[in-house]
């Protein structure tokens, strides 16, 4: 039997390992959240899931697609395979824009690292 000391302990570093793991379902930053202020989240790694909603070929920028969450929707850069349109996805990766002019950014997207499911 574990003494309480040694109980806490435990559940201590199970709590730490637990909260690490990138395939958890929980741990997610919502879609709608990045898209109403991506200045806050601009150079920052988050979490993602969501609904493919468009794939994107293109020579010159590469390739990516649109990832749409409870009505909001982000552009997806990713150097991986292209996902099927509404097929469910997660990820990893770091949010980017173009320019943000007066706390206000252009050109968001979220750069790809890794693919959850």
């Amino acid at each position: 039997m574990m003494r309480p000391s040694k109980r806490v302990f435990v559940t201590i570093c199970l709590a730490v390992a637990l909260a690490g793991c990138d395939y958890l379902p929980f741990g997610y930053t919502p879609v709608k959240e990045i898209a109403a202020n991506p200045a806050s989240f601009d150079g920052r790694e988050v979490k993602l899931k969501g609904r493919v909603a468009d794939v994107v070929r293109l020579p010159v920028l590469g390739q990516g697609y649109t990832l749409e969450e409870d009505g909001a929707q982000l552009f997806v850069v990713t150097r991986g395979e292209l996902p099927a349109v509404k097929s469910e996805v997660a990820l990893k990766g770091m949010v980017r824009s173009t320019v943000i002019i007066g706390g206000n950014a252009l050109g968001t997207r979220v750069e790809e690292t890794t693919r959850l499911r």
